[in-house]
């Protein structure tokens, strides 16, 4: 079974086709990181615009690289994102699958990346705990099979990923800005600065990343008038602030694998591809006797792998959408249905 995957649903128009039992057939992905970078942010009518001019020759280029002309499913993004990408990709998504009499599935963005370690060898086995960590979303979720979530934990403000981008935003640092303050922190001092560590120190498997942007913002404007480096400034903040997400994340996935006794954890989204919280977070879970996964870098990322994967193991398991598609801006993970493949 040969599934298509599109994924439009916001800045990132991402194809690619998956095979049973070969995998990746071929993938492509367009940024539109340079549309968006005057505005400092997303312009959610430039985005649905931009996917509506690459959607079509990405697939065209896939087909092409994969040397195939047909598919047996189409798979796209259906929620959560931005409403317009949303609908660009589930009306071209759903208009293939119609004309090549094939089914279509819409996917959950998340479940997409939470599933996308399974495409890498070794492949975590189910159960597991996943967290989910991304511009728009801080999950820690508890994982039992495809469609098997439990919610554990989540964010009650800021995604981490959308802290980092903020933060960036307020070191005047380019856009898009978590990656940015990423490489600025390897130049940083990491003894200047310690920040507070949100959350860790009551119980719970919650989290809240808009007071650390804060105590970021106050520092630097504290700072920087008496700074005889302002550059350097900027670098020991960026450290700082990318310790403590990382601190944060690692004892909360440590609390998370003790209170459920899983020996699994799965790390998926686009801050998953930060080094320093791989570093830390394998450091970390071995101690528990424990065992970490990612994606490749390419796969943390929005991505049409990933929903190819996801849209696969539904159709799969017999599930598939009618010729009316309804992309949701907002869509719980734990209302996704199990499909029975792999679940436990």
């Amino acid at each position: 079974m040969r599934v298509l995957g599109i994924e439009t649903s916001c800045d990132e128009t991402g194809v690619a086709i998956y095979e049973e039992g070969y995998g990746l057939r071929a993938q492509a992905v367009y940024s539109q990181a340079e549309v968006h970078a005057a505005y400092g942010g997303v312009v959610p009518e430039l985005a649905s615009r931009d996917h509506i001019r690459k959607t079509l020759p990405l697939i065209h280029q896939v087909l092409d690289d994969a040397g195939i002309e047909s598919v047996d499913g189409v798979a796209y993004t259906a929620g959560p994102g931005l409403i317009g990408a949303l609908l660009v990709g589930a009306g071209i998504g759903r208009a293939l699958a119609w004309a090549w009499q094939v089914p279509a599935i819409g996917v959950h963005h998340m479940e997409g990346h939470l599933l996308a370690p399974l495409l890498e060898d070794p492949a975590p086995a189910f159960p597991f705990v996943a967290l989910l960590v991304s511009g728009g979303h801080t999950q820690l979720v508890d994982v039992l099979g495809i469609g098997r979530y439990r919610i554990l934990g989540e964010s009650l403000d800021d995604a981490a990923g959308e802290s980092f981008d903020k933060t960036a935003k307020i070191l005047g640092l380019p856009y898009p800005g978590g990656p940015a303050l990423a490489s600025l922190a390897k130049q940083g001092d990491p003894k200047r600065f310690c920040f507070p560590r949100p959350m860790t120190d009551r119980p719970g498997l919650a989290f809240s990343f808009s007071g650390l942007k804060t105590h970021a913002l106050q520092t630097w404007q504290t700072e920087r008038e008496r700074a005889a480096d302002a550059d350097q400034l900027r670098a020991d903040i960026a450290r700082a602030f990318e310790e403590a997400v990382v601190e944060t994340l690692v004892i909360k996935c440590r609390r998370a694998l003790r209170l459920t006794g899983r020996r699994r954890l799965v790390l998926a989204g686009g801050v998953s591809a930060n080094r320093r919280l791989r570093q830390r977070m394998d450091e970390a879970i071995a101690t528990l006797g424990g065992q970490t996964y990612y994606p490749r870098p390419a796969l943390c990322t929005d991505n049409g792998a990933m929903i190819a994967f996801a849209g696969y193991q539904r159709i799969k398991s017999g599930q598939h959408e009618p010729l009316a598609f309804a992309p949701r801006a907002r869509w719980p993970l734990d209302e996704l249905i199990p499909a029975e493949v792999g679940a436990v």
